[in-house]
């Protein structure tokens, strides 16, 4: 039986996203890691927190993922928040870059996790802000539901 990308075991992924943001379309992306921050990941010593995507020379960069330094590393090691290139296809990258123009949309990384063959990749999904009225109206939906299921399971 094989895996996919959803029965993988994220390393570290970023909650407050969808809380903050709806989320209107998600790609999967490689990222460009060093040794160090690679051992580091699977240690789980990472945040996504604060981080974000964008364009910069033609490429897509991932900004403020912090990985933590490796324990039994070099004494040199590496950055922990240096920029990670993200690695798509030309296309995907042609057709993501007009969307991110538009006003409001950014580009917002999920989770992170090591798929089958064992290679780092990055969920990365195209999102606009929330405001606060979005927010409540999202919180009084989940109240709202929620009493709706324990009322359908006192009537059992």
């Amino acid at each position: 039986m094989t895996k996919r990308a959803t029965d993988v075991r994220p390393v570290c992924q970023n909650k407050k996203a969808l809380a903050r943001f709806e989320l209107l379309e998600r790609l999967e992306c490689g990222i460009m890691l060093l040794g160090t921050e690679v051992k580091s990941l699977r240690t789980q010593a990472s945040s996504l927190d604060e981080a974000y995507a964008r364009f910069e020379r033609g490429e897509l960069w991932l900004i403020g993922f912090h990985i933590g330094a490796y324990k039994f590393g070099h004494t040199g090691g590496h950055d922990p928040r240096r920029q990670r290139k993200l690695l798509l296809h030309a296309r995907e990258l042609r057709k993501l870059r007009p969307r991110l123009e538009i006003k409001g949309l950014t580009l917002v990384p999920l989770r992170v996790y090591f798929n089958e063959r064992g290679l780092a990749k990055v969920t990365v999904a195209l999102a606009r802000g929330k405001n606060v009225r979005d927010r409540r109206e999202d919180l009084k939906a989940k109240d709202h539901q929620r009493e709706m299921d324990r009322a359908t399971r006192r009537r059992r």
